[in-house]
Formats: C-alpha cells, sequence, structure tokens
C-alpha cells in the first residue's frame, strides 16, 4: 500500500493567486516527519500525534490550507510544571500536534537564514552544534586563560522581551507568512493545568519548537554580538541561556561579569546570582588568589583541578554532583528491587537505553568519574537477584558475585558492563 504522505506529496501543485502565501505541500510533510520523529505529547485538544496520523491527509491538508490562505491561529498552549533540579517548578508550554507541525515548517523556513547570524561560539539548538563542542572548547579555553566567568540567565524563555524580540524579528525574517504566524505565536495565550486561561506578555513557551530559534535570535544580539563588539579579545561558549566566557586576570573578570549583568539588564533579563561568578581555572591551587572558586559546572558538567596522570593535575570536567544525584533519583523511582516477576533481559530492555543515554552524554570527558553511577546500579541490581532467586536471599555477598558472573558471559546486556564491568565484591554493600 502507498503510504498516505507520499499520497500527499504527489498532490504538490503550482500554487495560484486564489493562495495569499506560497507555501509547499512537501514542506508540510517534512515538517510532520519531523514533528512524528521527536514524538512529544498531546496539547490542549487531547489529540496525540497517532490520532492525527489516523486521517493524516485530511489533516495535513487542513493545516496546509489554513497556512497558506493566512487563516492559521495558533491554539493556546497546555502549561504543564515540572521539578527544576535546584528546586521549585519550570512551566513548560505544551502545543497542539497540528501547531507544532506548523512551527517545525516556519523553523525550517528560517532556520538557515539566521545561521549565516549566529556566532560560532552559540551551540545550543543549532544544526552542526552540540554540548560535547561548547564543553570541548571550554575545556581547551580552561587551559589557556586563567579566570573564567560563568553566568546563568533567570527564566530566560519567560522574559524575552516582545518588543525588543519582534525587531529582531523584522529585521531577519522576510518572509511575510512567517513573519505573520511568528508574531502570532508569540502572542498566543497558555491554558494551565487548573484549565485556565493565561494571557502572556513576554518570553516565548518553552517547550515549543519555535521557541530555541527565537531564544538564540534574541540572545545573539543581547550577548553573542555585543562580546564580539565590546569584548573581541575574550573567548565565550554559549548554550542557550548557559554561558562561560574566559579571561587574563581577576579584574578583567569581576569587570566583565559587572558588563554582562548590566548588558543583561539594559536587554530586560536576569543574570541568575546563584548560578553565576568568577572562577579561576588553574590547576595549581597555591597559586590562586584567596577566597577564590576553583570550579564551576556548565551543561552537567563540573570543571576544576583532577588528576590527568601519575604525577599531573590539570583543569578538566567531569560529571556533576547535581547530575549524579539527578540519576540516582531517577533509579530510585524505577523500583527495580519490586520487579523480581520480569526477566534480566527485560530490565535490560526497559533500563539500558537510558543508561546508555547517561553513558554517552556524561561520558565524553573523565569517563571514570561516572562509575559510581553504575557502580549503584550494580547494587540495585543484586538486590533485584535476591528477590528473585531464592538461594540468593539470604546472601548479599552471592548476589552481587552473581551480578559479576553474568556480566562477564553476556557483557552487552547492559552498556556499561562493556566498559567498566562491575564494582569489586569489596565494594559493593547491600543495599
Amino acid at each position: 500500500m502507498v503510504d498516505v504522505v507520499d499520497q500527499l506529496a504527489e498532490q504538490e501543485e503550482p500554487m495560484t493567486s486564489t493562495k495569499p502565501y506560497e507555501i509547499s505541500k512537501r514542506k508540510v510533510l517534512e515538517a510532520y516527519r519531523k514533528v512524528r520523529a521527536n514524538e512529544g505529547s498531546a496539547g490542549i485538544d487531547g489529540e496525540s500525534i497517532e490520532m492525527f496520523a489516523a486521517d493524516l491527509q485530511g489533516n495535513l491538508y487542513k493545516l496546509w490550507n489554513r497556512l497558506s490562505s493566512g487563516s492559521y491561529f495558533p491554539p493556546p498552549v497546555r502549561e504543564v510544571s515540572i521539578a527544576k533540579k535546584q528546586g521549585g517548578v519550570r512551566k513548560l508550554g505544551v502545543p497542539t500536534v497540528a501547531d507544532r507541525i506548523a512551527q517545525e515548517l516556519v523553523k525550517q523556513r528560517i532556520e538557515g537564514d539566521l545561521e549565516d547570524l549566529f556566532h560560532e561560539d552559540s551551540y545550543g539548538y543549532r544544526r552542526g552544534k552540540s554540548a560535547e563542542q561548547a564543553l570541548g572548547v571550554t575545556r581547551q579555553r580552561c587551559w589557556k586563560f586563567c579566570w573564567a566567568v560563568e553566568f546563568d540567565i533567570r527564566r530566560a524563555f519567560d522574559e524575552l522581551d516582545w518588543e525588543l524580540l519582534s525587531r529582531a524579528i523584522h529585521k531577519h525574517v522576510k518572509d511575510p507568512w512567517a513573519l505573520l504566524y511568528l508574531q502570532r505565536w508569540l502572542k498566543a495565550s497558555a491554558v494551565n493545568e487548573e484549565g485556565q486561561r493565561v494571557e502572556r506578555s513576554a518570553g516565548v513557551p518553552q517547550g515549543s519548537v519555535i521557541g530555541p530559534v527565537l531564544m538564540n535570535l534574541y540572545l545573539h544580539y543581547a550577548f553573542d554580538a555585543w562580546m564580539q563588539r565590546e569584548y573581541p579579545q575574550l573567548p565565550f561558549a554559549r548554550y542557550a541561556d548557559d554561558a562561560v566566557a574566559h579571561c587574563r586576570s581577576e579584574a578583567e573578570a569581576q569587570q566583565l561579569l559587572q558588563a554582562i549583568q548590566a548588558r543583561l539588564k539594559q536587554c530586560k533579563l536576569v543574570m541568575h546570582p546563584e548560578k553565576s561568578g568568577v572562577v579561576y581555572c588553574q590547576p595549581n591551587r597555591r597559586s590562586r588568589p584567596e577566597y577564590s572558586p576553583i570550579q564551576f559546572t556548565f551543561l552537567g558538567y563540573t570543571f576544576r583541578p583532577r588528576r590527568s596522570g601519575k604525577a599531573r593535575t590539570s583543569f578538566l570536567p567531569a560529571v556533576s554532583r547535581e547530575a549524579i544525584k539527578e540519576m540516582y533519583s531517577e533509579m530510585r523511582q524505577w523500583k527495580l528491587p519490586r520487579q523480581s516477576s520480569v526477566s534480566l533481559v527485560e530490565l535490560a530492555r526497559r533500563y539500558d537505553p537510558i543508561l546508555r543515554g547517561w553513558l554517552e552524554y556524561y561520558g565524553m570527558f573523565y569517563r571514570s568519574a561516572l562509575r559510581v553511577v553504575f557502580d549503584h546500579f550494580d547494587r540495585l541490581l543484586a538486590h533485584w537477584a535476591r528477590k528473585k532467586y531464592r538461594r540468593l536471599t539470604r546472601h548479599p555477598r552471592r548476589s552481587h558475585m552473581w551480578v559479576r558472573r553474568v556480566a562477564q558471559r553476556s557483557p552487552r546486556l547492559f552498556s556499561h558492563w562493556l566498559l567498566f564491568g562491575t564494582a569489586t565484591v569489596r565494594t559493593m554493600g547491600a543495599v
């Protein structure tokens, strides 16, 4: 059977004067495929991606028709509260499936043009850029510069000023239809978890498809272009609202910190006081000025002096304590020992993709610091074995030996076994 998506693509026809905006049906299809690949939950209409796909041809045609005629108005986003690592909650805005497709369509149209504008050291939400690159370049620059300024912007997605953002949008977005819908998305309302409509006056919904692109556009002028103009000799790396800049002296770093704070205020943004400061980033602690911090956290990694050889210390990134605590917390939620009714293969199917994701991200630098996380998982696995197998119930040491034997026989069952093996019996206590 011919895929319904391909059927709709075959209907592509030259645009006529009956539609005020020339929008390709094929581009709408591409946007749908991207949204489907990214999955995501339903918006305020309760329609999932699977439900949307049940009448895919009709739904996509309806969306294309409204977009190309200028009659598309974004529905409110659904507000969802998620707990923040440092306490409190973060509000996410979940658009409907159709709205995500429309946003993806505009994103693909404007993204290429904006790429030529953005600074090479802006790494967040960009094609060909990654957190790994931001961490790698920051590590290298910490070896060359003695001081660093770390800063984070408080509630950045929520506080983007519409007037300033609109100026940047009008300057760089030339397609009338893209400009029209960007303005409508800025002012779209939200529906909170109590079902009440909430009017917005600033920011872009965190969780929207178009939000990260607009965030990068705003911060390009608020920070990147400003740094390039005012401090061209000082390199930096920015990932969304988190950044690190490098300086040659403490005085220069303190002056830059104050200047960044003033610049953000001028752009109606606020520097996070608890996540910003000046850091001495050289491995020799004896030469550091008194009371100066000697570590900072960037993208889940803590940069600080670490052993890099038998007798050598270097300023290096490794997984942060906060990230480790978060991984421990997630493992507790699995309640692994209680799942004694399922097989070990099923446990691997459920949880190894998560473990592999942690290993791939937090193991990019100084991987040995991540071993404590996987040792903890193996201890939980030994506890699971004691619950499942009667012969191991009263023998914690034997259960740990059982995990080691399984890891030796089937090292590919869990991703970390190939790299770390399992913890030794001496280091593995009962859970």
